[in-house]
Parts: C-alpha cells; sequence; structure tokens
C-alpha cells in the first residue's frame, strides 16, 4: 500500500489526488520561500537605488547587477528554490511561476543569457496563458535592458493582441513605455505611460511615475501637462526628496507658462529659506539657473549655477551635472570657450564613465583643449603685433599699464589669500559650501572634490592649460607673459579696442607683497624689459609671429569644422585668415572648406568653387570638386564596394598601367570619399602621382595627403615619405 501512495504523489502523474499533492506542496515550501526571498531582494535594491533627478527617472529600474550585489545570497536562494519545483513537482500548476522567478532573479544577477532562456521556456511550454504573459513582460525588461529594442517591440506586438489581465495589462503598459524612452521617444513613452496610471495604486512608485511623466512631457515641451502630473506626485504619498523636486519643478513650469513672473518671488526664494531645504539648497539655484538662461540672462544663470556648486556641501554627485550646464551655457550662450573648457573638466572628473553623455563630454572637452591652445596663439600673437606697431615711448607706455594690472591682480589675489586664511582659522559650520567633519572640524581641502574642483576652475582662469612641468611661471618661457588672462587685442579685426591685462607673475626678489612695485623702480624697469624682449620688432621675429598666428587660425578653423560641427564659425575664421593672410598656403584647402560648410543655397557657394578652380585647377581639392557631380553618374570605379574598386586600382598600378590607374583613382576619390578606405585611395594615389608627374606634384600630393587626412593610420608612412624625399633633396 505505501508504494501505492508513493506512486499516486509522483509529479509526473495526472491524477486528482498527485496534482493536489503537488500543488499544495510546492506552493507552500519551495515557491513560497522563492517567491518571499525575491519580494526583500527587490525591496532592498529598491531602497538602495539612487535617483538621479538630474536626468529622467527611468520609468522602471535598471536590471543592475551592482546593485543586486549585496542581495546576491537571497536571489541565489531563491533560484535554488524554485528550481526545486522544477525537479519534483513537474505537474504542480506553479511550475510556470518557478521557471519566471528563475528568470527575472538571473536577469537580476547580470546572467542574461540563462535568464532569457528560462523565460523562453515557459513561452514555449507553459500551461497557463497569464504566466506565459507575465514571462514575456520580463522577457522584453530583459531585451530593453540589452538594448535589443527590435526583439523587445517584437514581444510587445505579440502582447499587444493577447488577452491580459488587469495586473499584466499594467506591467506591459510600463514594460512598453520603458522601451520607448530608452530609444529617446518620450512622445511615445508618456502616451503609454498615461493608459497605465488608472491601473496603478496609490504609493510611493505611483508617485514616482507621475514624477518621470512631468519630466518626459517636459522634454516635449508639454509644460501644462508636466505641471499636473507633478502637482499629482503630493497626492501619492512620495519621500521627501521626491516631493521637493516635484514642487520645485512645478514652480519651474510657472515660469515656463508666464514668461513675466519674477524668479525671486515665483516661491523659488520661499524654498531657501525653509530649513528642511538646506541640503537641497543646491537644486534650488540649479533650476534657478536654467530658468534665467532660458530667458536670455546668461550671466544671472552662471551666477545661480555657481552658487549651486558653492552649496552642494555632501552633494557632490550632484556637482558634475551642474558643471555641464555652466559649460555649455559659457560654451553656447557666452563662447567664452576657455571657462567652457575649464567646466567641461572639471564634470568629467567626477562624472561616471558610464553615464550616457559621458563619451561626447570627453570628445567636447578634448576639442575644445586644443582649440583654447589655438585661440591663445591668436590672441597672444595679434597683442604683440599691435605692442610691435608702437613707437617706443608708447609702447613703454603700454608695457607700464600691463605692469600696473598685474600688480592690482597681485593685490587682489593677496588679499582674497589672507582673507580665506582668516576664515579657515575660525571655523563655522554655518559657512555656505564648506565642508566640515562632525560639525566643526574644517576637512583639508584635498579630500573634497568639490574644492579640488573649484581650485582646478580658479587656476585655468588665471594660468590657463599648463604642462606638468618644472618652473611653468618663469618670465623667461616664451610669451610667458602673455598666454593667459585677458589679452591684448589688436587691430585685428577693425575696430577692436586694445587692452592689456595678464597673469600675475610671482613676486619678485627682495620685494614683499605688501609693497610690491612702485613705476620707475629697479624691479618695475627689469619687469618691463622682461615684457619688451616678447615683442617681435625686428622683421623676422614679426614674420614668425604672423605665421604662427596664421597656422593658428588655420587649426581653428578646422577645429570648427570637424570637431565642434559649428559651420558658420568655420567660414568666419577661414574668411579672417584670408583677410589677414590673403598670401597664405592654405588658401586652396581653404576655399573647399569654405565651399563645403556653407549651406546647398547658399548664393556665395559657388563663388568658391570658382575660385578654387580658377587659382589651384590642378590641385586635388579642384579635381573632388569636378568629380563629385560625375563620379556618382559614371559610376567610378568599376565594382560594387570599395574593396572591390581598390583592389581593381591596385591591379593597374601593378600592373604598369600608372596613367590609367591614376585618372581612376582621382575619380574614386570622390567617389568613395566617405569610405573608410578613402585614406589607402589617397595614398595609392601619391605612388602613381610620383609614377606619372614628377617629384614636385609628388610632394605636393603628400602635403595633401597630411592635411586631409591627419587621423589616418597611413600617416606615419607618409611622413616618413615626406622625410625621405627631403634627405634626398639635399643630397642632390
Amino acid at each position: 500500500m505505501p508504494v501505492v501512495v508513493l506512486w499516486g504523489c509522483s509529479q509526473y502523474s495526472t491524477n486528482p489526488g498527485s496534482v493536489a499533492f503537488n500543488n499544495l506542496t510546492a506552493k507552500y515550501n519551495a515557491y513560497y520561500i522563492a517567491r518571499t526571498e525575491t519580494e526583500i531582494a527587490e525591496r532592498a535594491m529598491r531602497k538602495a537605488y539612487q535617483e538621479n533627478y538630474n536626468q529622467i527617472l527611468p520609468i522602471l529600474l535598471p536590471l543592475d547587477s551592482t546593485l543586486a550585489m549585496s542581495v546576491r545570497p537571497q536571489l541565489e536562494n531563491a533560484i535554488e528554490k524554485a528550481s526545486i519545483v522544477a525537479e519534483r513537482h513537474q505537474n504542480s500548476k506553479w511550475l510556470d511561476d518557478s521557471y519566471t522567478l528563475i528568470g527575472k532573479n538571473r536577469l537580476y544577477l547580470g546572467q542574461f543569457d540563462d535568464g532569457v532562456e528560462a523565460l523562453r521556456y515557459v513561452f514555449t511550454n507553459g500551461r497557463d496563458e497569464d504566466d506565459k504573459n507575465k514571462a514575456l513582460i520580463w522577457l522584453m525588461r530583459a531585451y530593453t535592458q540589452k538594448q535589443d529594442y527590435s526583439n523587445a517591440l517584437n514581444v510587445a506586438e505579440y502582447l499587444s493582441q493577447q488577452p491580459l489581465n488587469k495586473e499584466a495589462t499594467r506591467d506591459f503598459y510600463l514594460a512598453k513605455a520603458y522601451v520607448h524612452q530608452r530609444q529617446g521617444e518620450y512622445l511615445t513613452a508618456v502616451a503609454i505611460l498615461e493608459q497605465a496610471f488608472p491601473l496603478l495604486k496609490r504609493g510611493a512608485e505611483k508617485a514616482r511615475l507621475h514624477f518621470a511623466a512631468g519630466q518626459l512631457y517636459d522634454r516635449i515641451n508639454q509644460y501644462a501637462l508636466a505641471a499636473d502630473h507633478y502637482r499629482a506626485v503630493g497626492k501619492n504619498r512620495p519621500d521627501y526628496d521626491l516631493s521637493f523636486y516635484a514642487d520645485m519643478s512645478s514652480l519651474q513650469n510657472r515660469v515656463l507658462l508666464n514668461p513675466n513672473v519674477d524668479l525671486s518671488s515665483v516661491g523659488f526664494d520661499k524654498m531657501l529659506r525653509d530649513r528642511k531645504n538646506n541640503d537641497l539648497q543646491d537644486r534650488i539655484y540649479y533650476t534657478m539657473g536654467l530658468l534665467a538662461e532660458r530667458r536670455g540672462r546668461y550671466p544671472e544663470a552662471v551666477e545661480y549655477l555657481q552658487k549651486s556648486v558653492t552649496t552642494a556641501g555632501a552633494n557632490v554627485e550632484r556637482i558634475p551635472y551642474t558643471y555641464l550646464e555652466l559649460a555649455r551655457i559659457n560654451y553656447d550662450r557666452l563662447e567664452n570657450y576657455e571657462n567652457a573648457q575649464a567646466y567641461y573638466d572639471s564634470a568629467l572628473v567626477s562624472l561616471p564613465p558610464q553615464t550616457e553623455q559621458f563619451k561626447t563630454i570627453s570628445d567636447r572637452k578634448k576639442a575644445l583643449d586644443e582649440f583654447v591652445a589655438q585661440m591663445t596663439i591668436v590672441r597672444t600673437e595679434d597683442s604683440l603685433q599691435a605692442l610691435a606697431q608702437m613707437n617706443p615711448a608708447a609702447l613703454d607706455r603700454k608695457l607700464d599699464v600691463i605692469i600696473q594690472a598685474e600688480e592690482d591682480e597681485k593685490k587682489r589675489l593677496l588679499a582674497e589669500a589672507q582673507k580665506a586664511l582668516e576664515a579657515s582659522s575660525r571655523p563655522s559650520a554655518a559657512d555656505i559650501g564648506t565642508p566640515f567633519i562632525n560639525g566643526n572640524e574644517r576637512r583639508w581641502e584635498l579630500y573634497d572634490p568639490l574644492l579640488v574642483n573649484q581650485g582646478k576652475v580658479e587656476f585655468r582662469r588665471l594660468w590657463g592649460s599648463r604642462p606638468l612641468e618644472d618652473d611653468w611661471r618663469r618670465a623667461t618661457k616664451e610669451n610667458a607673459s602673455f598666454n593667459t588672462g585677458t589679452q591684448i587685442v589688436g587691430n585685428k579685426p577693425p575696430g577692436t579696442e586694445v587692452t592689456a591685462t595678464t597673469t600675475p607673475p610671482g613676486v619678485p626678489s627682495g620685494l614683499t607683497p605688501e609693497t610690491g612695485m612702485v613705476n620707475g623702480s629697479v624691479a618695475w624697469l627689469a619687469r618691463r624689459d622682461e615684457l619688451r624682449k616678447n615683442v617681435p620688432i625686428s622683421g623676422a621675429d614679426f614674420t614668425a609671429s604672423e605665421r604662427r598666428e596664421e597656422d593658428a587660425l588655420y587649426n581653428l578653423g578646422k577645429i570648427y569644422r570637424f570637431d565642434l560641427k559649428e559651420s558658420e564659425k568655420a567660414v568666419s575664421t577661414f574668411t579672417r585668415l584670408l583677410k589677414d593672410f590673403p598670401k597664405s598656403a592654405y588658401r586652396e584647402e581653404i576655399y573647399y572648406l569654405i565651399y563645403l560648410s556653407l549651406e546647398e543655397g547658399d548664393k556665395n557657394r559657388p563663388l568658391w568653387k570658382e575660385k578654387l578652380l580658377a587659382e589651384f585647377p590642378n590641385s586635388t581639392y579642384a579635381r573632388l570638386l569636378n568629380q563629385e557631380l560625375t563620379a556618382g553618374k559614371s559610376g567610378g570605379v568599376p565594382g560594387s564596394s570599395a574593396n572591390e574598386a581598390y583592389d581593381k586600382l591596385f591591379g593597374l598600378y601593378s600592373a604598369g598601367n600608372y596613367t590609367e590607374a591614376l585618372a581612376q583613382t582621382e575619380n574614386a576619390l570622390a567617389l568613395y570619399r566617405d569610405s573608410p578606405l578613402v585614406d589607402k585611395f589617397a595614398l595609392l594615389r601619391i605612388f602613381l602621382v610620383g609614377k606619372v608627374r614628377g617629384r614636385d606634384d609628388y610632394l605636393q600630393a603628400i602635403n595633401e595627403f597630411i592635411r586631409l587626412y591627419p587621423d589616418s593610420s597611413l600617416l606615419p608612412r607618409v611622413q616618413e615619405m615626406l622625410e625621405v624625399t627631403g634627405r634626398a633633396s639635399i643630397r642632390r
């Protein structure tokens, strides 16, 4: 009889008693424990998750394996217990739920392949449609996390055709809205999210989703609809931080909807006075700064954002986003590229590398590093040339003005240092922006990222970008006294006022900071002689200064055109170069770049093409312009791809058909100018030009390659060819 009982309770039996037994033992043993462990882990991960209110809140929390590390034992235990159902209770109705638990817990742990396999198993072999739909919703989340949006939307399309219960409908809407949010389709995302709100229970999670909806509406400039959702946050028991940000966003929308309202009276001042918001004052100033920018009050916006940095206190994780806004305003609105560079640099110090915009910001910062270096050269040489054109007496007077400005700046810095020293000797917890330990002990500056970043910005403002080297401030360095600070602007472009301020030097030997230098003293005259040495008075020095300025303007134009993607400013810079240096060696390339930078419908565009063809009819740039319209029609080099075309051209070269190969290569350069192989075509052209046209054209082709393809991996080889050709010329 015992044998019969055991057989009757087998997990493979369809006997009603066996099924009931396995249902009961699965639910109240293995499955119950697995579900409980999962819920505990989910609550812990939700509590540990740090919302970033600088960004749009994700509709669903990301599947972050790092976040799951603290609850890994619970998740693994849940997987182990759910696996018991699969192993011992095959005929239980909780089998599908157990596989779904296994799948979602593996996703939490970052085991995506195993998690997806478990969820697919439910869809393929599941017996209950509701369980299959639940697994598919989690499968959507897995695809979304892996940025496989095509498969995620395919699953969504299938689910949209299925009869879903209330819980599954809610989860489906949230998962689908999240897919579109991750793709940047904010209008679609918020439209789907709106359908989920009637299915959500009142509580903190609903409050959070209302805030996310408000942010999405803000992104598509629907401020009235955003305001409705911000007001709804307070009706759903939010925590204090969420309530604060919702209130602040609501005030922000009031300003956007009523442009005439005063920022100081709309309610921000009340929030600043509220003691509960002492640790959130930086966010209030941040919002006020963005609103001031929207109204075109850029200096006011910068002031508010700087207050946001100084009042951040321990909230250092929010500082890089404030620096990014300061960098953007300085770059886009004020065109102060030096400050923008410094703020981008400070932002990258503490911005998490996994942040969505990290690479874009890093690229922009690198471009600005080079941009500021070239801009400094232009301003410096322009100023020095203006000084060189003065008569000796006027030059001495101008240098005296510069020295006096240095002394004034030195006194200001010393006064600030003295003030800071006095403040540090009597620390107070009430001092805004000063970090303290245990409320009364001041933290060392190098332990505080806020103070480190502020110091970096201030250093760059005063001294510019300096290499890591000894004695970088010595006046003996070339043009050292003219490289930073407010530069002397010469008479290019016309009408520019000549002013002068340079960076403060060190205190001269034998003088105290209090006394400084007196006009006419030995130290003053020595300083004047130092400055005069940098002025290009001789003809050779003046010519060298002009060449440095010409090269820097050329580099600035290319940075505008290719790195910063600002075609109008590139055209303006190139035009200035041509005006100041009408015989520039860069003329042919500049004509071509101006032509490319102008819009198709610009009336001046054809004029630059004609100018290039008239002055440099045999240049590579002229051939590119002549062939760009005909290459597509003629098909260029026969073949369906750049690889095939290159192989055929190289075959002609190897066979000695140099003239025909050269003609087809020049045609291919226009046809495949957007191909990754374009530099290989250009290198082949150099060889062919050397075979067909001789040494001078060969050298010109090499120099054109160096200018056109500065980032090519073939550049070292081409530079070596140039050096070899130069040595051969010397030997002859």
